[in-house]
């Protein structure tokens, strides 16, 4: 169980549905009072997060730094060597990792729906906006992509095929 964080901020908003709750930071994600629910935290197991969020958005960078251990910000200084000895085939943080932080996403989308299966699960990061990384996550179930503004007529036309490209393989 989540303990006294998300469970108590849920309450609390649930408890005052006419105070403007919209945006209220907790150490736990963030809560509104339509909608509660948590950004990553990689401290929670997704059914712990689901028996109290309504929706769980991954933020793709901080998890793919997270989960392969390298640092975004100084990924420049050896990413291309990397790809030249084939340690990885793509910059991660631009094409998500689908055999390794993909498969993060994967267990936390399965666990999390077993808790509670109507939970909307999404992410937010430069992945929203990359076509193959969309094929990836609507493969896993995830209810929507976050980017970018510069990136949305992009990810909306990956979004749709995507969905068709899935619906087609079922």
């Amino acid at each position: 169980m989540l303990g006294d964080g998300l469970d108590d901020q849920r309450v609390h908003v649930e408890a005052e549905p006419g105070r403007e709750h919209r945006g209220a930071h907790h150490p736990d994600g963030i809560l509104d009072e339509t909608n509660p629910g948590i950004a990553d935290r990689t401290d929670r197991s997704p059914l712990e997060i689901a028996q109290s969020a309504e929706f769980f958005s991954f933020g793709t960078n901080d998890l793919t730094q997270t989960g392969l251990g390298m640092s975004r910000d100084d990924s420049g200084s050896f990413l291309p060597q990397y790809q030249e000895l084939e340690i990885v085939t793509k910059n991660p943080f631009a094409t998500i990792d689908s055999s390794g932080v993909g498969q993060l996403v994967a267990i936390a989308v399965e666990k999390g729906r077993a808790s509670r299966p109507n939970i909307k699960l999404g992410i937010c990061g430069e992945h929203g906006g990359d076509p193959a990384s969309i094929r990836f996550f609507e493969k896993v179930g995830l209810d929507y992509v976050s980017c970018s503004p510069y990136r949305v007529p992009v990810a909306r036309l990956a979004a749709a095929q995507a969905a068709l490209q899935v619906k087609g393989e079922d």
